[in-house]
């Protein structure tokens, strides 16, 4: 029995160590999958300037999303963790968590009762 492949394109930029400019590389991550995966984009209105979107690649048992953080040049990684209700996501010291048609983003570091610092709500477009 073959298993799927997937393979998620990351485009990054990194600093080469000896050169004084900045070069573009990409990564490449190759998951197998028990069945098929699924890629989801969904766009999110977090009551910034612009709307917020996030991709979901779900191939199990592997679920991961790609959400873009302010700070960030590049949208991190972030990998599902237990969860008691919704999805929940991390990456280094943030979570994003969903629920539904609704999305949060928390810092870590600003404890466990700390308010998200975007509250999230789906957007839809259809009529």
């Amino acid at each position: 029995m073959t298993k799927p492949i997937l393979a998620a394109v990351l485009a990054t930029a990194l600093l080469a160590p000896t050169a004084s400019h900045a070069v573009e590389t990409s990564l490449q991550i190759q998951l197998g999958a028990q069945s098929d995966f699924e890629r989801r984009t969904m766009v999110y209105d977090c009551a910034t300037e612009a709307p917020v979107t996030v991709t979901y690649i779900n191939a199990a048992p592997n679920f991961l999303a790609l959400v873009p953080i302010a700070e960030q040049p590049e949208p991190l990684i972030f990998v599902s963790l237990i969860s008691g209700s919704g999805v929940r996501y991390a990456s280094g010291q943030w979570i994003w968590w969903s629920k539904g048609a609704e999305a949060s983003l928390y810092d870590a570091t600003l404890g466990e009762d700390a308010e998200p610092v975007l509250a999230c709500s789906e957007v839809n477009n259809t009529p």
